[in-house]
Parts: C-alpha cells; structure tokens; sequence
C-alpha cells in the first residue's frame, strides 16, 4: 500500500451531553483568527480597537446564513424537500464561500453604515485575514471527509472510508486532498495581499478585489478535481462559473480604480451615523 494520509475516525467529541464537533470548531476557529488579524490592521489604518469584533457579531452569523443558503440553493433539492430539517444541519457540512462572502458583507455593510465607515476601508483591512480564516475552516471538510478530489496515489494522497466514497469510487482508497489544496492557497492568497498592500498602499477596495480575484483563480483548478455532484451551468460547474465571473469583476475593479490611493479617514472619531 504506498503512503497516505489518513483520515479522522470521527469528527465529533462528547463532552458529556454535549457535542463537541470538528467542522464547527474550524469555523469557529477560523473567525476568531479573522478578528483578531482584522482588528490589528484596522487599527493600523487609523480605526478603532475592538470595532472588529464588534461587526463581526452581525457579520459572522449572516455569512453562515449566507453560506447555507447559498449550500442549499445550489445543491441536490429533492433531498431538501423530502428532508427539510436537514437544511438546518450545516454541523453535516455545507457551507459555500460565495454566499458567505455575500452574507457576511452584507452584515458589516449594515453595521458600517450606522457608524459612518467606509465600507471598502474596511473590506481592505479584511482582505488577508479571510483567506486565512477560510484555510482554517477548510480542516472542517477534512474532519467530515467531504469535498475530496479524484483518486491518487501520490504519496499525500487522503483516504476516505468506504462510507464516505462517492458512486462509482468505492474501489478506490486515496483521494485528492483539495481540503489542503485550498487551504495552502488561501494562506499563499494572504500573503499575496499583504505583499501588494505594503508594496502599493491598497485602498478604497482594491485589496478586498485582489483577494477575490486571487482566490478565484485557486479555486478554479482546485474545483476542477472535485468528483462530487454539482450543479453546471453552461457545461461548467457552477462554483467554477461564479469564481470566472467573480474574478473578472475584481480585476476589471483593480484596473479602473488603480493608482486610486487611500481613504485618509477610515473611522470618524465619533460614531456619528453616516445620515445624521
């Protein structure tokens, strides 16, 4: 048998009653890390300390909702329909990044406003501390062994049990791990920001477009080796057809509004809402 990495026996620990569960502590996990980076560099930027956190609380649970509903609309309905309790069930897995992203800024969107910040200041500030958060976040796949790649028998090959494989792979014991794939993206994507935004000062969005036009172009090749079910569009998985899009949009983004320089002012000195 050549090497390969194995997979957790079981993605979820009993505290007594209580559920601990892997896929819901990487989430978790990811966006404690994504405040605590944001907030360094917001304050960096001339913002508050602790505002972060503060948008975080509207922002994170309306990009769960977001994720979900973005799963569950894109997703196999007739499961959904026969079985609509398991929409709730995101701890199973089921999260997508493009309704996340939407949900969660529109939350930040609805608290930003309220205190008369810029909304794109503050999407620039966030800009390297998501793709962390997702790479964390991607572990929860690992832990649920889901969203795996097509069979391999390269030497970092991820098994799967038997339970867990697809239709018509059941023979097959190593798979891609596009869980790490897309998470040594997502932190190269981090990098990647930081680099830029030290090198060309980033600002009034152009760090927040670079990041999603990064990313776009990783999970391109990486959704490529996916083997789960999908909806297409046009012949073309529709994560694949969204990230093609999405990633037009960004550098045409970057290339109108380049050499734009900062917002001078990121935060008011008082939160004086941006109507009074």
């Amino acid at each position: 048998m050549h090497a390969y990495i194995p997979s957790p026996s079981r993605g979820v620990v009993h505290l007594g009653p209580l559920p601990l569960r892997a896929y819901a502590a990487c989430i978790l996990l990811g966006a404690v890390v994504a405040v605590w980076l944001g907030d360094k560099r917001w304050v960096a930027r001339g913002g508050k300390k602790g505002f972060v956190a503060e948008v975080a609380t509207t922002a994170v649970p309306a990009g769960l909702v977001g994720a979900r509903l973005y799963h569950v609309l894109t997703s196999d309905q007739s499961h959904y329909l026969s079985h609509p309790i398991d929409a709730l069930k995101i701890w199973q897995g089921g999260l997508g990044i493009w309704g996340g992203i939407a949900g969660g800024a529109l939350g930040a969107w609805w608290v930003l406003r309220k205190h008369g910040v810029p909304f794109l200041a503050f999407a620039d500030a966030l800009a390297p501390c998501l793709p962390v958060a997702q790479a964390i976040g991607r572990f929860g796949n690992y832990f649920n062994q889901e969203l795996f790649g097509r069979p391999t028998t390269l030497p970092w090959g991820l098994k799967i049990d038997v339970a867990h494989r697809p239709a018509g792979y059941s023979s097959f014991a190593t798979f891609h791990p596009t869980f790490a794939y897309e998470a040594l993206w997502d932190l190269g994507v981090a990098g990647l920001v930081l680099w830029a935004d030290r090198r060309w000062q980033l600002g009034r969005g152009r760090a927040f477009a670079l990041y999603v036009a990064a990313y776009c172009v990783g999970r391109g090749w990486i959704e490529a080796l996916r083997i789960d079910d999908a909806h297409k569009l046009l012949g073309i998985r529709l994560n694949d057809f969204t990230a093609g899009l999405l990633f037009l949009a960004a550098v045409s983004y970057l290339w109108v509004r380049r050499g734009s320089g900062r917002e001078e002012i990121v935060q008011p000195p008082t939160d004086v809402p941006s109507n009074a």
